[in-house]
């Protein structure tokens, strides 16, 4: 689910709905402890529990619709890559895509993990066509046959 991004040098990657950390962890082993890690998960409890077990890892605790400015708050203006494990309800709420391409750096790359299973149901279509209104070209990988039901991986590049 990582290989589409590019983490080479000392990128700044931030990571959307980090939930417990499953990718998290595959993040930081990539990383190495080289350039930047933003985790942004909404629930409280599971931020704590993440900056607990990943002190490496900047994790803020807050809404991915509100990408923008809790990056700003960092002090972040741009980022390589953005890893997006939010589910539907999420991208209804907000303008998920449109808020990582503002962050986005020229060449930067995004990517949502998908049900591979669920591919076919209108917020599926509906988030496909969201990348490709904001990115234009997406790139629909997988499926991840390691994941639980299977994923596949759409990516977009600026």
């Amino acid at each position: 689910m990582l290989a589409p991004l590019e983490l080479d040098g000392d990128p700044v990657v931030v990571e959307l709905g980090a939930g417990t950390g499953r990718v998290t962890d595959a993040l930081a082993r990539a990383l190495g402890g080289r350039g930047r890690h933003v985790a942004v998960e909404l629930n409280p409890a599971l931020a704590a529990r993440l900056a607990a077990r990943h002190p490496g890892v900047t994790v803020v605790p807050g809404d991915a619709g509100d990408l923008p400015a809790l990056l700003r708050g960092l002090g972040i203006e741009r980022v390589d890559a953005v890893s997006s494990l939010l589910p539907w309800v999420a991208w209804a709420a907000a303008p998920i895509a449109r808020r990582a391409g503002a962050v986005l750096a020229p060449g930067g790359t995004f990517t949502q993990v998908s049900l591979l299973p669920t591919a076919w149901m209108p917020p599926a279509r509906r988030q496909l066509a969201a990348l490709r209104a904001e990115f234009g070209a997406v790139t629909v990988g997988g499926p991840v046959w390691g994941n639980l039901p299977p994923a596949r991986v759409l990516v977009a590049r600026r």
